[in-house]
């Protein structure tokens, strides 16, 4: 994309993973960057500030005289007076693009506070290098290798055998990522594991970060974001991963999700009560469908007023999630879907046969455009009989208005849609995808 102006990308430049450090219980970021980083991270991922995040985070506020000079000395004092306001029990410096270009050492900085006792991280993001989807997994592998790597041998290398790392939602660019781990956690929790989800309030903080080593395993649930982590950590570690291509929503993919996550444990011996295991799974799946059986007749009455297709514009991760659960489960067909997340070219493929799994009769167009802009004019000049159903970001509430679609804001920017707890992924989180798309058919009648 290089030269090219991009209109409505659905993501950051690499500096907007301070997200991921303020999703870990009181981790600190220090941005040595321009004073408006995190004014325009606070601005994109909004009511996403935690503990220290957007433009409460400590900034050296890179103006022309650190240009010129350096900012190392502002950057040393910066880092000193947090430690005396905020309670925190790991701080990760990252860098922006005036900080990228000047070449500041900050890692020989960030040598001076590891030996006076206190735990920091130096992570390079600028934002030219790269997007925070990639950005996110550069944050979490440098926190890996500069403070887990200090506690390896209280943590000897999978020790644990029935312990899992998880890595899945990326946080605050998922906005259902609360959820989505508190739900990943519960269920594999069910199956016997001990599991690690690393952010967020299901976390034990740092103390868990330091024992990653112990796992006997890792769980990537994502099409490309996140796999180098369980590459790194397979590298180092010898840790094996299982990896689940989507969010698993419904009863279909996440009875998929956890019989995949329980062979993957046989082949490694992991010592599980297996049939207490797959008892839980088939009850979990019984209490989504008799959900479903109460919702027979609402569909049967609203048949011809419920939405016969779908377009969907999300990352790679939510498109085949939500195009599987839609078809399958709900009877709404997906037509073209598009993908904004800037994948790179080596994953398109496989996402492709993932999406394209979905049916041996029916090929979804699928289109992988960063260019949210560009989207909206091709889905302006599509033409399908029946109710149509556009979910995106709250940047396309004016389009599916002009469409006459029905609207589910599901993606960031979200400014039309609070979202707490709320997660889409396993079962509750497709019965929840369904009051979304019920409700907002039901608001549609006067």
């Amino acid at each position: 994309m290089a030269g090219k102006m991009i209109e409505q990308e659905r993501y950051t430049c690499a500096i907007g993973a301070l997200q991921s450090v303020v999703a870990i219980p009181k981790a600190l970021p220090i941005l040595h960057s321009g004073p408006g980083c995190g004014m325009m991270v606070r601005g994109f991922f909004e009511r996403s500030t935690g503990y220290a995040g957007g433009s409460t985070s400590p900034c050296t506020n890179f103006s022309e005289s650190e240009v010129v000079f350096g900012g190392i000395e502002k950057l040393r004092k910066i880092i000193a007076n947090s430690y005396k306001i905020l309670n925190s029990d790991l701080q990760v410096i990252l860098t922006g693009c005036t900080a990228g270009i000047v070449g500041d050492d900050i890692d020989s900085l960030a040598d001076e506070f590891r030996e006076a006792g206190r735990p920091i991280v130096t992570v390079e993001t600028a934002g030219f290098k790269s997007n925070n989807f990639v950005a996110h997994s550069d944050v979490v592998k440098a926190i890996i290798d500069q403070y887990t790597n200090i506690f390896v041998n209280d943590n000897p290398v999978r020790s644990e055998k029935k312990t899992i790392n998880l890595f899945a939602s990326i946080p605050y660019q998922d906005q259902f990522w609360k959820g989505n781990l508190r739900t990943y956690k519960y269920l594999l929790e069910q199956l016997g594991f001990k599991v690690h989800v690393l952010f967020g309030p299901e976390s034990d903080g740092v103390a868990e970060w330091q024992q990653i080593p112990r796992a006997n395993f890792n769980v990537l649930i994502s099409p490309w974001y996140g796999q180098s982590i369980v590459e790194h950590l397979e590298n180092i570690y010898e840790q094996p991963f299982f990896k689940f291509p989507h969010i698993p929503i419904g009863a279909n993919e996440t009875e998929k999700f956890l019989h995949g996550v329980l062979k993957f444990a046989e082949g490694l011996n992991v010592r599980l009560d297996y049939p207490k295991a797959e008892n839980f799974i088939k009850r979990a799946s019984a209490a989504y469908y008799e959900e479903l059986d109460n919702l027979a007749t609402f569909l049967l009455e609203f048949r011809y007023g419920l939405p016969s297709y779908v377009h969907i514009i999300h990352d790679a991760g939510y498109v085949t999630g939500l195009a599987k659960f839609l078809l399958h489960e709900t009877g709404i067909v997906p037509k073209e879907q598009f993908i904004v997340d800037n994948t790179p070219e080596k994953f398109q493929q496989s996402i492709r046969e993932d999406l394209q799994s979905i049916s041996a009769k029916k090929i979804v167009p699928l289109t992988f455009e960063p260019d949210a802009g560009k989207v909206q004019d091709i889905v302006r000049n599509i033409v399908h009989e029946g109710r149509g159903l556009l979910i995106g970001s709250g940047w396309d509430k004016e389009l599916s208005r002009e469409k006459g679609f029905d609207f589910i804001s599901a993606s960031v920017p979200s400014p039309y849609r609070l979202v707490l707890s709320t997660g889409y992924a396993g079962f509750h989180g497709g019965l929840r995808v369904m009051e979304d798309i019920f409700n907002t058919v039901l608001a549609s009648y006067r």
